[in-house]
């Protein structure tokens, strides 16, 4: 199975291109954050992301160098020969889902709700920011603490 999930942030502002064929599409990297090493540092990595179709004209027009999106599709692999006669290697992931995570501010949107698009690029729902700092389960009581012998299986 070839299946990619990935958050992280626009490295640069995605420039819309259009192909002979009037299909549009951007490229651009990725920054994403790794798991911690033992010093507690995380390694960023930079991938380089398609978009195609309508999503591609979205996030030219919604998301801009810094912008957070969560990114699902899948790797890519190819190869050409360079001018120098060596052939190179590339790896990209194809986004088949680009759903913007920044607020007002950070996608420079005219409404502070996030959208995310489907593989066509379409809007398929608004989703209303939700603030992070607050423990969701405060109001509940206290915490009930549960053994192995308490849990079904």
């Amino acid at each position: 199975m070839n299946n990619v999930c990935l958050v992280g942030r626009l490295t640069q502002d995605p420039e819309l291109r259009t192909t002979s064929t009037g299909l549009s599409t951007t490229r651009f990297s990725l920054a994403v954050d790794g798991r911690p090493n033992q010093n507690g540092e995380r390694q960023t990595s930079f991938i380089n992301i398609v978009v195609w179709r309508n999503q591609a004209e979205n996030v030219c027009k919604y998301c801009h160098k810094g912008s957070q999106v969560g990114v699902t599709g899948y790797i890519q692999t190819g190869s050409y020969t360079a001018q120098d006669g060596s052939k190179r290697y590339t790896t990209d992931v194809v986004a088949q889902s680009v759903t913007f995570l920044g607020g007002k501010n950070d996608s420079n949107t005219s409404d502070s709700n996030s959208s995310n698009t489907n593989y066509n690029g379409d809007k398929t729902e608004s989703q209303e920011t939700v603030d992070l700092t607050t423990d969701p389960y405060a109001s509940m009581g206290d915490e009930t603490v549960l053994s192995d012998d308490d849990l079904p299986f």
